[in-house]
């Protein structure tokens, strides 16, 4: 094969120094090497080749290097990531993964699927719910993870899954929030998994092969439970102790013993079939004693039956000792043992013989019944208690049909072993899918055989004796086996005890896994571990949760916790499946094609189903856990993005939704403030009024479209960096504001462009902003800031074009922050022209949130003097009424007045102070060009200008303060007549008063005595909303304009401008 070699250093150790010598086989023209040194040659050789690209290479690599590196992958074993990092500073020659699917995948998993339920717990199935039902049984379970199984190969096989198995290939599908909650979710299962065989370990040891070994004995059969459990929690402990101590000096020597474990499973499977094979010829000679049609149990081997006839003597049993209160015949006995004869039956009567009828329907039964044998003759006694000392066979818990579900599942659960061994195995993609499903198809068999089979050989009193009290305390599945019960007995503890130090192993490592990814924060101290990357800590944490299994102490009652946690982690298997599917994510290319979404979402309903049946109150739990882990993740912020279907899930149903709502704009109903925030930053790309952000918050209360954006100033290719900056900054204000949106930044030739710009094309489709909210220039009358007024007045005539609404926040600074709380105080709405009820709308949803709840509304309104003020009063209170808003409401009455000097001498200032802003925006040039402008206009006649003044009041403007077109026209006659007049005397103060723009005059006089009106009612007001009014049409004004605003709302803390969108936002109907 050719040498594989990393582009940026092409030197053939083989050349010598000189170059390509005449028998190296490189022809001279060809030969890199002619002249110059290694090094540079190689550069320069490639440079030639490749110089149309040399400028992508230090961020693109070859496709080479690429190749190369890819050809080098190697993939360690679980949790053992120092080896990752040492990869490139030892560059030691890595054993390459060489297990097959066979030893890789199969065995592993027929290992982990067989086990303590089969030995232990299946003929107690089979008895207690009859083939039939424990068919069922067994086929839903074996579906569920035959269909999950299925979903898993899809997605082991999308690429390459490195060690993590089932943990990783469910986060990287679904995101770290599931990811992190099945994960925990296989944790906890796998960990109760290991208690449970533990449990199953030490029932073997102290019921069948040495109960001598017991601590707790019971002196009477009623304690005989407690005893047990007892017995169980201290060995139990003991073993897990020594348990973790073995797992934790090596785990080299478990997965060396692992072979040895498998061995006896095998064997044990083998011995049951070869039982059943002898059954058919000679079966077994378990004989078991009925009493009427009551098992009776027979710890020791005693006669089987009341009394025993020797020559002419007759002496009395055991057994007659047990149910009469004395050893003569003619003793006082238990009225049942009277009425019922003893019988004795072949507890294992054969595949010939006919048992399978009998043992086809179910035979539940509540806690402390006896095992009865069906069909039998027997006498029954009235009103007879059952009395626990004497020795019959009893059931040890209810039992009914879900139950057994919840029992028997862990039995298939196991099917992830191969996947978990995903960094070992020669070619993963091959050999998860077929390992996998072969193992279950495999185990499958053996478990629906093995019901048939014992059905049809075992007697149903048998089966149902859990513990084999009726046959001598022997393991039932042992009676069966040949050669001989011990081979089962033996086999069954070791698999059980493997089973579990397997457990114990794998958790923690799970563990470490999660924790490294570094998802949950309060688990990070479990991702550390011994230098060689054993984990520790997560080793502890396994041994404490699997000694609550212990502390448990019930076989039955442990199972089906582990099924709960394991049917979520199947269950989200299957959702990523289908989701995936679903969704045709580009990068969802299986090797493994048969999958179906159908079939992934089968085995997730059937999941689902399976864990309400076997124990609804253990599901909820269980997904009550889930639910919390993946919100705790949500919240803690998860920054990881590991292209996961439930993101493009998100972006699916964002497209659809965008779709879905119509370009047009919403009805009236729907209508709410979708807000486009525009900020101002300083030089260090800092936020100048973050009270912008809090009052967003406070007005959207969480709800709607929010849009924060700014301008940048420059080109993009130089300022993209400082973008970047300023959008990390805003968007970290934005989280201390809690203000849930969207931030965009624009770089624009000019702020006044990148505004236009913003305003135009901000949002997507129907969810684009409806309103602007930005803050007052501050600086306006600066002179450092000549533009600032500038791009204000056209950032409102643009809102305006748009048809949006506008809102101006003045003393943003003064506004309160989201931590404060107006314990009292007014919101007074000042209505003065009708803007489609924006100013009605705003005040109410500014109350939901807490910083405003406890402030009242008022609405105050102008009348004027033709106006009924008390009418105009009735009829905005029944409008309120409708609306259904609470509200003071008051007419203020505003009367014709002359203009005072004081207004005149405002808008002399104010004319003033234009004309010098003019100045400082003209050129030297332009300047003598206006000098020359205002010349020519002082010498033209006066009248002309008059006119021209008076055109200018003539045409009325879209939306007026106070002024009708009626007003207007009066009022423009009334100068006529008595501007030359009625103001002589005001003129003779002040001569330059006469040559005064009369419309700014009347407007300015608006302004004055709103602002006095306003003052007078609001000004200890928490917040005043006013009308904004409209900027004059001629921009000759512009200046003038901002003049009017800020006399407007001289005196006042807290001030919004409103400037409705043009359309109503508020309706009376429902």
């Amino acid at each position: 094969a050719p040498r594989r070699r990393p582009p940026p250093q092409p030197l053939l150790p083989e050349l010598p120094e000189g170059g390509g010598g005449a028998g190296d086989g490189i022809p001279r023209e060809s030969s890199p090497f002619i002249s110059n040194s290694g090094l540079e040659r190689g550069n320069f050789y490639e440079g030639k080749n490749m110089a149309l690209f040399e400028e992508e290479m230090d961020s693109n690599p070859m496709v080479s290097s690429l190749l190369n590196k890819l050809a080098n992958y190697t993939n360690v074993t679980q949790g053992v990531v120092e080896h990752e990092e040492d990869e490139d500073s030892k560059r030691k020659e890595i054993k390459a993964p060489c297990m097959g699917t066979f030893i890789g995948v199969y065995l592993p998993c027929l290992q982990n699927i067989l086990g303590v339920i089969l030995f232990l717990r299946l003929t107690w199935i089979v008895g207690t719910a009859g083939v039939l039902e424990s068919f069922i049984i067994v086929f839903v379970c074996c579906a569920g993870t035959m269909l999950t199984a299925i979903s898993m190969s899809a997605i082991a096989t999308n690429g390459v899954v490195p060690a993590g198995g089932s943990y990783y290939m469910i986060s990287r599908s679904l995101g770290p929030e599931f990811g992190g909650a099945v994960g925990l979710c296989f944790y906890l299962g796998t960990t109760f998994a290991g208690a449970m065989y533990i449990l199953g370990t030490i029932e073997i040891l102290l019921k069948y092969i040495s109960p001598n070994a017991a601590i707790f004995k019971a002196e009477e059969k009623t304690e005989a439970e407690e005893a047990m459990l007892n017995n169980m929690r201290v060995y139990g402990t003991c073993t897990v102790a020594l348990m973790a101590v073995v797992v934790f000096v090596g785990v080299k020597y478990v997965n060396k013993l692992a072979l040895v474990f498998l061995a006896c499973v095998v064997l044990s499977i083998m011995a049951i079939y070869a039982g059943v094979i002898k059954t058919a010829f000679d079966p077994p000679d378990f004989p078991v004693c009925l009493l009427g049609n009551r098992t009776l149990s027979r710890q020791k081997d005693f006669p089987c039956a009341k009394y025993t006839v020797k020559g002419n003597t007759t002496a009395v049993t055991e057994l007659w000792n047990l149910f009469c209160d004395g050893a003569s015949l003619n003793a006082t006995c238990n009225e049942y043992f009277n009425q019922n004869n003893i019988t004795q039956i072949q507890g294992i009567p054969g595949v010939a013989s006919r048992v399978l009828i009998d043992n086809l329907w179910s035979v539940y039964g509540d806690k402390g019944s006896v095992v009865e044998k069906q069909n039998h003759p027997s006498v029954p006694v009235p009103d007879e208690a059952k009395d626990r000392d004497l020795p019959y066979v009893f059931s040890d818990i209810m039992t009914y049909f879900t139950m057994l579900v919840g029992i028997y599942f862990p039995s298939v659960t196991g099917i992830m072993a191969g996947s978990n061994r995903s960094g070992d195995l020669r070619d993963a993609q091959k050999s998860i899918p077929t390992g996998t499903i072969l193992a279950i198809s495999t185990t499958s068999f053996i478990y629906l055989s093995c019901i048939i089979l014992f059905g049809a050989c075992i007697e149903g009193v048998v089966l149902r004796d859990k513990f084999g009290e009726g046959v001598n305390g022997n393991l039932v599945i042992g009676t069966l086996a040949w050669p001989s019960p011990w081979v089962i007995v033996i086999g069954s503890f070791f698999s059980t005890c493997g089973a579990g130090l397997q457990s114990l192993t794998g958790a923690p490592r799970l563990l470490q896994a999660i924790a490294r990814d570094g998802i949950i924060p309060f688990l990070q101290v479990f991702g550390h571990g011994k230098a060689n990357g054993e984990p520790t800590w997560a080793l502890l944490l396994t041994a404490f949760i699997c000694e609550i299994g212990i502390l448990i102490a019930s076989l039955d009652s442990v199972a089906p916790i582990l099924s709960m946690f394991f049917l979520m982690c199947y269950l989200f298997v299957n959702l990523a499946c289908a989701v995936q599917t679903l969704l045709r994510t580009p990068n969802w290319r299986p090797r493994f094609k048969y999958y179906h979404w159908t079939l992934s979402f089968l085995g997730m309903t059937l999941c689902l189903a399976l864990m309400f049946i076997c124990s609804w109150y253990y599901a909820l739990i269980a997904m009550l856990i889930a639910g919390c882990i993946y919100k705790y993740i949500e919240y803690r912020g998860a920054e990881k993005e590991w292209g996961d279907g439930i993101r493009g899930l998100s972006l699916n149903a964002a497209r659809y939704a965008l779709l879905r709502v119509e370009q047009g704009p919403p009805h009236t109903k729907n209508w709410r403030p979708q807000v486009l925030v525009l900020l101002n930053l300083d030089s260090e790309q800092l936020v100048k009024h973050p009270r912008l952000l809090s009052f967003t918050s406070q007005l959207k209360a969480g709800k709607g479209l929010t849009i924060v954006g700014s301008v940048l100033p420059g080109v993009y290719l130089d300022k993209y960096t400082d973008a970047q900056k300023a959008e990390e900054n805003i968007r970290s204000l934005m989280g201390v504001e809690r203000t849930k949106g969207f931030c965009q930044i624009v770089v624009s030739s000019s702020i006044r462009d990148g505004i236009s710009h913003l305003i135009q094309s901000a949002g997507l489709g129907g969810m684009k902003h409806n309103t602007v909210l930005m803050a007052w220039p501050q600086s306006w009358k600066q002179a450092d800031h000549p533009f600032s007024w500038k791009n204000f007045i056209d950032t409102v005539r643009e809102t305006t074009a748009a048809q949006q609404a506008l809102l101006v926040a003045k003393n943003i600074d003064l506004f309160p922050a989201n931590q404060e709380r107006f314990s009292e105080g007014n919101i007074d709405v000042w209505w003065i022209v009708h803007d489609g009820g924006m100013l009605m709308l705003l005040p109410f949803l500014l109350r939901h949130h807490k910083v405003w709840r406890k402030c009242k509304m008022r609405i105050f309104t102008v009348a004027q003097m033709d106006d009924n003020s008390i009418q105009m009063k009735k009829d905005l209170q029944m409008f309120l009424y409708h609306l259904r808003l609470n509200a003071e409401v008051e007419v203020v009455e505003m009367f014709e007045n002359d203009i005072s000097a004081f207004t005149y001498e405002k808008t002399l200032v104010m004319e003033q102070r234009s004309q010098m802003l003019k100045q400082m925006q003209l050129s030297k040039n332009e300047r003598e060009r206006e000098a020359q402008l205002i010349h020519d206009r002082n010498t033209a006649s006066h009248s002309t200008g008059v006119v021209k003044s008076l055109t200018a009041v003539a045409m009325p403007e879209k939306v007026q303060m106070t002024w009708t077109k009626e007003k207007l026209i009066s009022e423009k006659h009334k100068n006529k007549e008595t501007c030359m007049t009625g103001y002589k005397d005001l003129f003779s103060m002040k001569p330059e008063w006469g040559n005064l723009n009369q419309s700014n005059v009347r407007r300015m006089h608006t302004a004055v005595k709103l602002n006095g009106v306003v003052l007078n009612k609001s000004q200890h007001a928490q917040l005043v909303l006013l009308n904004m009014p409209g900027p004059p049409k001629n921009r000759q004004g512009d200046e003038n304009y901002m003049e009017f605003l800020e006399v407007l709302t001289e005196g006042l803390n807290r001030v919004l401008l409103v400037r409705g969108g043009g359309r109503e936002v508020i309706t009376i109907y429902s």
